[in-house]
């Protein structure tokens, strides 16, 4: 069987100095005297073989801040990136763009954010691929996270956007998640995967709150590719559409043993009938995310199904929690 590979959703999440300092990296009056400055990459690839980028969905990194990223992790880690905002029609401002895109800007709306053309819109994805290819040239990429937002509804267009993807992002792994409930309900479910499939692209399963509302989608644990990949969203049904909320609130979840016992046999079923699963936990709130790893990597492994160490640990990997 396929080793389940479990990770967060970045490495740094607020915690009052904007780190998770105290919480999940030892506090600086606790680190090992004598190394130098502490880095929080390298620790939390002792304990994790794999991790999303988030920062890139605000603004598209730099090919150096790829490369330290590279140089930072051992052989064997995965990042996998989330697209740059412009890329899944989130909205941006041009100070969001690289400096020397922002003459590239024909229109921007009465908010002051960027309506794209068509020219835009490819050199985002060109400077975009060109600043993960540290990662590749590493080893060390995954796939490029398209999380597309609540406007992204079923229609023609849509589908042809998704089909264009392959092209727009030909070195990568296309990870494609949605927050449109219509994309996976009863009657449009299995064409949803089946297009999935057919463009060569990956399924993204959520576990988020089952609260009924259009962003967001029912829970299909599924694979359409060789690839199967699921984010825990917490089941915070207070905050997840709670007006002006910061991530840390939307996805304030700590799971019960009872609720990510529900994804045993799922992800047993999912080893089964794909080459590599991704577990990723974007609960994002104090130390939630690596407390809810820890978890379901024990449940797990109870369970007889294999969990990957992380390459840069040899102790128990629950010896942290």
């Amino acid at each position: 069987m396929t080793a389940i590979r479990i990770g967060t959703s970045g490495w740094s999440y607020p915690s009052g100095d904007g780190t998770w300092n105290g919480i999940f990296y030892p506090r600086p009056g606790r680190r090992p005297k004598g190394t130098g400055k502490f880095d929080d990459l390298r620790f939390y690839a002792e304990h994790f073989d794999t991790v999303e980028v988030n920062a890139s969905f605000y603004a598209i990194p730099d090919p150096t801040t790829a490369a330290r990223w590279a140089e930072r992790t051992p052989d064997g880690f995965t990042f996998h990136v989330k697209a740059f905002g412009l890329m899944t029609g989130h909205r941006v401002t041009p100070e969001q763009l690289p400096a020397d895109l922002r003459e590239h800007v024909r229109e921007v709306d009465d908010r002051g954010q960027v309506r794209p053309d068509e020219a835009l819109r490819e050199r985002v994805f060109r400077r975009f691929r060109h600043a993960l290819e540290p990662l590749r040239a590493a080893g060390r990429m995954g796939g490029v996270l398209m999380q597309f937002p609540p406007s992204f509804a079923p229609s023609d267009a849509a589908r042809d956007l998704l089909r264009d993807l392959p092209e727009l992002l030909p070195e990568d792994e296309v990870l494609v998640e949605f927050r449109r409930r219509g994309w996976l309900e009863d009657d449009t479910r299995e064409d949803t995967l089946a297009l999935l499939e057919e463009a060569g692209l990956t399924y993204v399963t959520v576990d988020a709150p089952r609260v009924g509302s259009p962003n967001v989608v029912e829970t299909v644990a599924a694979a359409t590719s060789a690839t199967a990949y699921v984010r825990f969203h917490g089941r915070n049904a207070a905050t997840w559409n709670a007006s002006g909320s910061h991530s840390d609130v939307r996805f304030d979840h700590r799971y019960t043993e009872e609720e990510l016992r529900e994804w045993v046999e799922p992800l047993r079923e999912l080893v089964r009938g794909t080459r590599t699963v991704y577990a990723m936990f974007n609960t994002n709130n104090g130390r939630q995310a690596p407390d809810n790893a820890a978890v379901l990597r024990r449940l797990l492994e109870r369970a007889d199904i294999p969990v990957a160490p992380a390459p840069g640990r040899t102790a128990p990997q629950d010896s942290l929690f």
